[in-house]
């Protein structure tokens, strides 16, 4: 079968080991299916156009069904490496008798738009599961310890009293908002380029709305140019998952300070850490130096994808259909090492209480609580009670009694009458800043540190997760209903009623 009347010669062997190949590798491992999807959706069409018999489309259904990778690459040089000529060929071949208006009226430009689309889309359905089990692993961890006092830091100096459940049940939250934003990303997608042709449209009247049901799609992209010269699809997912990326590095970095012999307040299992090949009395942790390394990918893959289609014409494009998103699945295997890596991080994680209180109790965290008290009790007002609070803190750590357990009733009552408050009972202000679990119980708002706002939010975020999780079952559904059907309407067992 001759694939072209223009030229006379076959790809240069360049162009065919440095581009065709690769490309023609990747889409028969990750689109194959897709495209036997889409060209079972356009035989339904065709019968219903009767430009078929329904013979000649369950012959046709049939050979597409027992393609093969392996007999797609035998022939691919004959079909100048290119997928979908390599299927029209290899049915051909089975096919017993020919079928002349077979892929009339029909272009490979919306035909890949929309594979590349598809594969897509099952990637995000099966990110969105990962990071459902990161949000069910987080929030089941949180769960364990909303009590343990371990200290909370602003601009890496002491803050205020946090607890594993607390940090924890942040990671659930960006889990679970990664989640939301793929969701509508996901959505927003979902919409089908078959009927658009080469980029004007076609001129059989194929039913473009029946077409995106048969392929699980929301409906059609309403504009034909847009369907083939746009992947705007792939920078909106590889925004998602870079922004992911961001997170989940500034919680890794957490992790690594927090891990170091610095800090000392979590660990990793010995099958999560790693030597030194010169200092034996170290334990590294280079997969949280891997992951956060990884994360970095993820933005760079948005650029890439971003500097690959600027500048070029709005049309169909192969710098844009083909080079510009040479490393989606590139970028796709990354975001799932990352998943798959800090969940196992989050689940191993091995918090230090003993080590956390201590470091709770050695430093001051009880300023902001002080203040409050100077103020509500005292009548003191906010700004200056903030001054006195800082003084006193100031006094007792000059005095050499820095750690929280030690009062200095005394100091308070020198920094409160120099700022023109003087205190009647200075000491019963003291109580709660030398008591870190008081400091914990202090915290009531919604979203706080507070053990009863923690597990609220916890039941809170239950809700959340269970609910994107049906969402996310239900666009899985859709589609596996959407492939179902369409492998029923073009075989034999559906005759004519096609």
């Amino acid at each position: 079968m001759r694939l072209t009347g223009r030229l006379a010669a076959a790809p240069d062997e360049f162009i065919r080991q440095e581009f065709l190949e690769p490309q023609f590798r990747h889409e028969v491992a990750h689109l194959l299916p897709w495209y036997v999807l889409i060209e079972k959706a356009l035989l339904r069409e065709y019968r219903r156009l009767g430009v078929l018999s329904a013979h000649e489309v369950e012959r046709l259904a049939e050979a597409l069904g027992g393609l093969t990778a392996e007999e797609l690459t035998a022939g691919a040089g004959a079909a100048l490496t290119d997928i979908a000529l390599a299927m029209e060929k290899r049915v051909a071949e089975v096919v017993p008798e020919p079928v002349p208006a077979w892929h009339v009226d029909r272009s490979r430009n919306d035909l890949q738009a929309c594979a590349q689309l598809l594969y897509g889309r099952l990637q995000v359905t099966e990110i969105a599961a990962m990071l459902g089990e990161l949000a069910e692993v987080a929030h089941a961890r949180a769960s364990q310890d909303v009590t343990s006092p371990m200290p909370g830091y602003t601009h890496l100096q002491s803050a205020q009293i946090i607890t594993p459940g607390f940090y924890l049940s942040a990671v659930a939250e960006h889990a679970l908002r990664v989640s939301s934003r793929l969701l509508a990303t996901y959505d927003r997608i979902n919409f089908s380029p078959l009927g658009a042709g080469p980029m004007a449209g076609q001129e059989l009247a194929w039913d473009r709305d029946w077409l995106a049901r048969a392929i699980g799609c929301a409906g059609p992209v309403p504009h034909a140019l847009s369907a083939v010269a746009s992947r705007e699809w792939l920078l909106d997912v590889a925004a998602d998952i870079a922004s992911a990326g961001v997170g989940f590095s500034r919680v890794l970095t957490d992790l690594m300070a927090w891990s170091s012999s610095a800090y000392g307040l979590v660990e990793l299992p010995d099958e999560l850490a790693g030597i030194s090949a010169a200092m034996p009395q170290k334990k590294n942790y280079p997969i949280l130096e891997r992951l956060r390394g990884r994360t970095g990918h993820l933005t760079a893959f948005y650029v890439d994808f971003a500097t690959g289609q600027r500048n070029t014409p709005y049309s169909n494009m192969v710098e844009v259909s083909k080079e510009a998103g040479l490393h989606a699945s590139n970028m796709f295997g990354a975001i799932r090492a990352v998943l798959t890596g800090f969940t196992l991080v989050v689940d191993r994680l091995e918090w230090r209480t003993d080590r956390m209180r201590a470091v709770c109790e050695e430093d001051h965290f009880g300023g902001f609580g002080l203040a409050n008290e100077l103020t509500l009790r005292a009548g003191v007002p906010w700004r200056t009670a903030q001054v006195i609070a800082g003084r006193y803190v100031t006094a007792v750590l000059a005095a050499g009694d820095g750690h929280a357990g030690h009062t200095d009733p005394a100091a308070l009552a020198e920094a409160a009458l120099e700022a023109g408050h003087p205190l009647e009972d200075p000491a019963s202000y003291l109580t709660g800043s030398a008591d870190v679990d008081a400091q914990l119980r202090a915290k009531v708002s919604a979203g706080s540190t507070g053990p009863a706002s923690v597990l609220a939010l916890l039941a809170e975020q239950r809700k959340r997760l269970d609910g994107l999780t049906a969402e996310w079952d239900s666009r899985r559904a859709t589609v596996g209903a959407a492939i179902t059907a369409t492998d029923a309407a073009v075989a034999p067992a559906a005759g004519g009623a096609v």
